[in-house]
């Protein structure tokens, strides 16, 4: 009798074995997709990774027969398996939760795959392709140096500034890729990159390139999995962290950008990957090369080149040889001493660079990392602000839509006049968020076109399409945004750049805090003055002595990286150790401070040391759910497969106490 082992997409144990009926052993295939039953009343679409005939038929328990084969041919290619694999036990979690977090939703559902495919690209784009890139001598001189560090050092990192030209540098390495036959991936962090981006490729390469990410539909994304399933053609695929899923026969080179972004981090649900970590395993399986470009690298990439282990290549000029631009570091808590700027948000000195540069014909763009109009509204009278009824946040004032939202997980009220704790009347705005800066903007700038970019102006791709669209094209003057603006874009009258409060980005605390700040800041600074004309950034900032900011002004990225490697290094943080962050969720907080506190007990019996005390995170209610962490720092000889073996220990061993039972754990690996 043949039988069947197959993963089906829930956090279950890695397999579960089915009898394969006889009518159905000619047709079976590893790795296609079949229908079972699982539990009394239901059947799911699971994949089969392994068949094989046992004639005893001796199982402990009684199986059941496979309902429907739903293919002829594999879904998944032996790689792929094998990366989710390894995903599964890198980042603790089951072989079910990577195999749904991996497969498009067209094909978890219940429905024979049709062989025929469809084109992953549309029919006026496929002739715009041969558009050969010229680069400039430091280009060439990088793009040489990356093609023989590739071939000894998998790994390789392009340390480029902005606006040096990592993108045609990219562009040749894929063309050199396809031209030998191969496959190439090129992996971006956000949606709002990929607009220009796919237009720039989508000249070069033509019909070659497909497109994958959640801005596209179910069937378009069905589309680049069939093509790369059942074809070996050397194509290049543009996309988010998802892409690292897809199905590649003869990859050869894979391309993270802006490798240092947090978004390349899933959070929920499981698999909790890094998009990065995971492409590097996935070239290595195909023998291919891995190459990380930044201008602000990460630190623990930053370290692993310089200490020899990835290969390092450095780009230090800007395309055409244009000049970084002036930051201006302005004092906003002098000048509110001064009283001079009273209901205002806006410096006289960024409302001088901005008039001065758009009466030039230039454009302004004014980061400010707050969505909605006032971070939160506060009671004169007794101090307390209106908060969340599921989360322990007070709520963003939101004006277009008039209410108060919890960011955390849409809780919504509308704007009331009265404090919700004594009654009082005398309530007030703190702080501005993005519809503040862009409200203020339109009054200090009367007719001049202003668009706002955050996530409630761009739900959806075409969205992100018109707003970009409409700044690049110069139908609106003053872009304000979020962190979706500071990285990948390119607008060619960009003259002065505004940071509304750099306080917000340094004052975070997470051992990350400055790291994350210089690179947000010198990113979306590094969008001014991109041609010929010299940009001016105004750096808004109420600790002008802040050791950061120099860094900043100059942008001195080896000298932050020095600060904050030895401070690493001393506090034993990546990228001298790893980190496990344990998080555990309760919706009784006494019986979750019991415990967290009990399990801190028994992991550090188990690992003997690295092991904190139960850590009350900012915001320590989340949707009702109380929440608490334990943080591990792990030595980084200490294999993968000896971590998970210790922390499945510790659970098992806290079974026996009967309140852990109520308690929701998850482990977030590498946590960003």
């Amino acid at each position: 009798m043949k039988y069947a082992e197959v993963v089906i997409p829930f956090p279950l144990a890695d397999t579960f074995t089915y009898i394969v009926p006889a009518e159905m052993e000619r047709d079976i295939v590893v790795f296609g997709r079949v229908l079972v039953p699982f539990g009394p009343k239901h059947s799911y679409t699971g994949v089969i990774v392994d068949l094989y005939d046992r004639s005893d038929g001796d199982f402990p328990y009684e199986l059941k027969e496979i309902t429907e084969l739903l293919d002829d041919k594999a879904v998944v290619r032996r790689l792929q398996f094998d990366l989710w694999r390894w995903i599964s036990s890198y980042y603790i979690c089951t072989l079910g939760e990577v195999y749904h977090a991996a497969m498009p939703a067209k094909l978890l559902k219940v429905k024979k795959t049709k062989r025929k495919v469809k084109a992953s690209v549309r029919s006026e784009d496929i002739d715009k392709a041969g558009n050969k890139v010229v680069l400039t001598n430091p280009q060439q001189v990088a793009y040489e140096q990356i093609g023989k560090l590739l071939k000894t050092k998998p790994i390789t990192l392009l340390h480029g500034v902005t606006s040096s030209g990592k993108t045609e540098i990219y562009i040749r390495l894929i063309q050199d890729t396809l031209d030998s036959g191969r496959q190439a991936l090129y992996l971006l962090p956000e949606i709002a990159i990929t607009t220009q981006i796919t237009e720039r490729l989508r000249r070069v390469f033509g019909d070659r390139l497909s497109v994958y990410h959640s801005g596209y539909t179910d069937n378009e994304r069905l589309a680049v999995w069939n093509r790369l399933i059942q074809s070996d053609e050397p194509v290049v695929v543009l996309g988010m962290r998802s892409a690292v899923f897809l199905p590649f026969a003869q990859l050869g080179l894979v391309i993270v950008d802006e490798e240092h972004e947090p978004s390349y981090k899933q959070q929920d649900p499981a698999p909790r990957y890094h998009a990065r970590n995971v492409a590097m395993m996935l070239a290595r399986l195909h023998n291919a090369g891995t190459l990380l470009g930044s201008a602000t690298p990460s630190l623990e990439s930053y370290f692993w080149a310089v200490s020899g282990k990835y290969g390092f290549v450095k780009l230090d000029r800007r395309y055409g040889d244009a000049q970084n631009p002036d930051v201006e570091i302005v004092d906003v808590r002098e000048l509110r001493r001064k009283n001079r700027m009273k209901g205002t948000f806006f410096s006289h000195i960024l409302r001088e660079r901005i008039e001065r540069a758009l009466s030039h014909g230039g454009q302004v763009m004014l980061f400010q990392n707050r969505r909605g109009f006032a971070p939160f509204m506060i009671c004169d009278k007794c101090g307390k602000s209106p908060r969340c009824v599921n989360c322990d946040v007070c709520l963003t004032y939101h004006k277009s839509a008039n209410h108060m939202v919890c960011h955390y997980c849409g809780y919504s009220v509308p704007l009331t006049a009265k404090c919700p704790s004594c009654g009082s009347v005398e309530m007030k705005m703190q702080g501005f968020g993005t519809e503040k800066v862009e409200e203020e903007a339109a009054s200090l700038f009367p007719n001049v076109g202003i668009v706002r970019l955050d996530l409630d102006t761009a739900r959806s791709r075409a969205a992100y399409t018109r707003i970009l669209s409409d700044f690049e094209t110069g139908k609106t003057r003053i872009l304000v945004g979020t962190q979706m603006i500071t990285k990948g874009l390119d607008f060619a009258d960009l003259d002065v750049v505004g940071i509304m409060n750099a306080d917000g980005l340094m004052n975070v605390p997470d051992f990350r805090a400055y790291e994350r700040a210089f690179q947000i800041m010198a990113q979306v600074s590094g969008r001014a003055g991109r041609r010929d004309r010299r940009g001016v950034v105004v750096l808004q900032t109420s600790q002008k002595d802040n050791p950061l900011l120099p860094c900043v002004r100059s942008f001195d990225y080896a000298g932050m990286a020095q600060m904050q490697l030895q401070e690493r290094h001393d506090f034993g943080y990546p990228p001298y150790t790893r980190l496990i962050m344990l998080i555990l969720r309760c919706r009784n907080e006494k019986i979750l401070d019991d415990v967290a506190t009990k399990y801190s007990e028994k992991l550090m019996e188990i690992f003997s040391e690295g092991v904190s005390s139960p850590i009350s995170p900012p915001v320590t209610r989340v949707q009702t759910v109380f929440v608490r962490k334990i943080m591990l720092k792990i030595k980084l000889i200490m294999p993968a497969d000896e971590v998970r073996s210790k922390l499945d220990r510790a659970k098992s061993e806290m079974q026996d106490y009967p309140q852990f039972r109520r308690i929701i754990l998850h482990y977030d690996v590498d946590p960003q």
